[in-house]
């Protein structure tokens, strides 16, 4: 590979990745996608051939793969065991700022969940359109339909998701310091201040895989989630000798938890909007936590016993 298209491929890696991890909610099949869209335009290039937008071709590699790995996931979604989370995007608090508000909405995991609703065809249009800004006369060519067959399916798609699509907090000051609150109040076992954090219809996602200890399904109003969340604080942190360090997950405020070996036993995020905490997702699934980091056994984390 001449070192032309070596830094030609690395620089239309970004684009590859954002479209197949928006399409898939999976950090590990959305790098198996980005080699293989890389691959195939390398070899092209290699070949001789001209490829006149270099982007356009990742673009729609990208996007027909993600397509048909979304068609052969169906099965092992639905026979998930527990709540389906995508896998996180951890970065560090106050990373990037500017890049912040562009990434927040389409990257939350509250959005890529609403995302599953739709059919693999609905996803790919309404992310090329409203998150990637492709006109639908490109989006036609990518998805190999015609432009009003396109047009139509964005239609669907955001009728589909408008009503449910999640609110975020438009100041990342308030949302970083209501976020701030949150985990304190969790880590000093203060029921009413973390009530008073919550929204009264906040939601509570969990999932464990059925790999580790986890909801069943998920916890709705205040009263319910911030008993169950000082509970998990209180067997982690002062049972188990767990450790809280506060991270972005996916544009939004969230936390890891770590055994008292450093291993990495939970992801959680939080959705605030209007001043309060709307939603709360915890990820300990350890196959979806090892691209972040080594990770720790959440069982025995729970067996340990108090100090």
């Amino acid at each position: 590979m001449t070192s032309v298209h070596e830094d030609l491929l690395e620089s239309l890696r970004p684009t590859a990745f954002a479209i197949a991890y928006r399409m898939l909610g999976s950090v590990a099949e959305a790098e198996d996608v980005v080699q293989e869209s890389l691959l195939r335009i390398h070899t092209t290039l290699e070949a001789g051939d001209r490829v006149q937008s270099p982007r356009a071709y990742v673009a729609t590699v990208a996007t027909r793969l993600s397509i048909d790995q979304l068609r052969s996931a169906r099965a092992r979604r639905e026979s998930y065991v527990g709540e389906w989370l995508p896998e996180p995007l951890v970065s560090d608090v106050g990373s990037d700022p500017e890049h912040h508000a562009e990434i927040a909405d389409s990257l939350s995991l509250a959005f890529l969940v609403l995302l599953e609703s739709l059919s693999p065809e609905q996803r790919a249009v309404l992310l090329l359109r409203d998150v990637f800004d492709y006109g639908y006369d490109e989006i036609a060519t990518i998805i190999a339909k015609t432009e009003d067959n396109t047009r139509q399916l964005a239609t669907r798609a955001r009728r589909h998701v408008e009503q449910r699509r999640p609110r975020f907090e438009a100041s990342r000051r308030q949302r970083d310091e209501l976020a701030r609150q949150f985990f304190a109040a969790a880590q000093d076992g203060d029921l009413a201040a973390l009530e008073t954090l919550l929204a009264h219809d906040v939601v509570l996602h969990g999932d464990g895989g059925g790999n580790v200890p986890a909801l069943a399904r998920s916890l709705h109003g205040r009263r319910r989630v911030a008993q169950t969340l000082l509970a998990w604080a209180r067997n982690g942190l002062e049972r188990g000798g767990a450790t809280v360090r506060q991270v972005d997950v996916n544009g939004q405020p969230g936390a890891l938890m770590l055994d008292a070996a450093g291993g990495l036993v939970s992801v959680m995020a939080l959705d605030i909007a209007d001043g309060q905490v709307q939603g709360v997702s915890a990820i300990v699934n350890p196959d979806k936590l090892r691209h972040v980091g080594h990770t720790g056994d959440m069982r025995a984390l729970l067996k340990r016993p108090s100090l």
